[in-house]
């Protein structure tokens, strides 16, 4: 039986695991919450949809980034609150603080660069691909799971990462090049 044969499923599959792969977001955030730091090495880029429902984050950032946004946590960050909605963090940029809600729906991806780990997600307007996520393999480097339909973070090569000097804001280009 080939792909196009399969049934349509009446159960969502994709959003269940879309669902409990948010949820590993979810749970790091509030281990991290709980604690109020990093352990170890650990830091997170968060890239989430700017315009989508429930992002509440100041005018000159939407302004910056219309679209995307990826935030690094690791150093500096305060008032770190999750709930099973989403997080609120405190973060600066050019030195001028500021306050971020973000819902987990907004999230597009999660990287723990630390430990090579990494989740795509759909963004909030496009439906759910087949599997959305890369993870990869603390040893080795090589994805635990993937789909060659679905769009997955490429590791990142020296000039994918952009820095901003003067902001804390590193943008990353999740797509295979």
């Amino acid at each position: 039986m080939s792909d196009d044969d399969a049934p349509d499923s009446l159960i969502p599959y994709d959003e269940h695991v879309q669902d409990a792969l948010r949820g590993v977001v979810y749970n790091v955030l509030t281990d991290v919450a709980k604690v109020g730091s990093l352990p170890g090495g650990h830091h997170f880029y968060i890239a989430f949809k700017t315009g989508a429902a429930g992002v509440d984050i100041p005018n000159h950032l939407k302004e910056r980034y219309p679209d995307e946004m990826t935030i690094v946590v690791q150093h500096r960050f305060w008032d770190l609150k999750v709930d099973r909605e989403g997080f609120e963090i405190g973060l600066s940029f050019n030195q001028v603080p500021a306050k971020l809600i973000v819902p987990f729906s907004a999230v597009v991806g999660f990287v723990d660069p630390s430990v090579n780990f990494a989740l795509q997600f759909p963004p909030p307007e496009v439906s759910a691909p087949k599997t959305g996520l890369r993870s990869v393999d603390k040893q080795g480097g090589e994805p635990l799971s993937a789909s060659s339909e679905a769009k997955a973070p490429a590791e990142k090569t020296e000039g994918e990462e952009k820095r901003d000097s003067s902001s804390n804001v590193v943008e990353i280009d999740f797509r295979k090049k």
